[in-house]
């Protein structure tokens, strides 16, 4: 997926140079979840020489290696710069800056502010600068209304159209999530889960579901990043591993072909999310004992 590189800003243009003349996919995917990355690929050479590596966050094929050209780079590194609240919602976009940290002129950066506005990233408007997509009431109780219908269709067809070849590649995001949760990585955590959710909506083969379900992960993401910065109770992170677990579970429903189960248990993994972003949002007040 292309949204959430390991790598930006000059980091990143120093490894697009020594990978610019590799394949266009620089990873594959093994049976075994393991992954295949290319080295010293050169124009000059009908061969390349692949190295199997273990499924981490910076070869992962499904959130993305270093793009081979600059504005790509960008775009990951405003993606998830965004996704991970570097950015915060309403955050001015600097776009002189941009062009300084990765050596591009003003109109492939504009045109790359245009096509992550598109994705509901960012928030265009005449005569004002670009900002990161807000997060106010409005969107959070269309947020919360929407979910639900969104995360079950696209299971639901997940189970009913996804290959063989794709569920393996849920597996294999599934087990850097858990790794993340078993670690108590914050941040790999949320982004694994967006991962997750990500490549069921592809799964689902249905291009009108898709986009929804895109601009609906990255309030989710965020979101996640605001309520679960500090897993630090036990209740907590039982309440995280018990995701994992339905993660697992769902997996199991689309690999036999059960929308039904797939739908429930998708239902339920929200509920769990909802609760806890709930409780974030309201807490329980302060008992303080009054002097009379």
């Amino acid at each position: 997926m292309g949204m959430i590189p390991s790598l930006v800003g000059k980091t990143a243009l120093a490894a697009l140079k020594r990978t610019a003349d590799c394949p266009k996919n620089p990873v594959d995917t093994l049976s075994n979840g393991s992954y295949i990355r290319y080295t010293n690929c050169r124009h000059n050479k009908m061969t390349t020489k692949k190295v199997a590596t273990k499924p981490t966050a910076e070869n992962h094929p499904l959130i993305g290696d270093v793009p081979l050209d600059r504005k790509g780079v960008l775009a990951d590194a405003l993606r998830r710069r965004i996704l991970s609240m570097e950015l915060a919602p309403g955050a001015v976009v600097d776009e002189l800056a941009l062009c300084d940290e990765f050596g591009l002129s003003r109109p492939p950066v504009r045109e790359l502010l245009r096509q992550i506005a598109a994705e509901g990233y960012i928030e265009l408007e005449a005569n004002r600068a670009p900002r990161v997509a807000a997060m106010n009431h409005d969107s959070l109780h269309s947020f919360f209304l929407a979910a639900p219908l969104i995360y079950i269709a696209t299971t639901q067809l997940a189970a009913t159209h996804a290959t063989a070849h794709e569920i393996e590649g849920l597996k294999a995001i599934q087990a850097m999530f858990r790794q993340a949760i078993e670690q108590r990585d914050v941040e790999n955590r949320v982004l694994y889960n967006d991962a997750f959710h990500l490549e069921i909506g592809r799964m689902a083969h249905n291009d009108y579901l898709l986009p929804s379900l895109r601009r609906l992960l990255i309030d989710h993401t965020r979101l996640g990043k605001i309520f679960y910065r500090h897993p630090t109770t036990d209740d907590m992170q039982r309440d995280l591993e018990l995701a994992c677990n339905q993660h697992d579970q769902m997996i199991e429903a689309i690999e036999r072909r059960d929308p039904e189960t797939a739908g429930q248990l998708v239902r339920e993994h929200f509920e769990l999310s909802r609760r806890r972003m709930a409780e974030y949002a309201a807490p329980q007040g302060m008992e303080v004992a009054l002097a009379l």
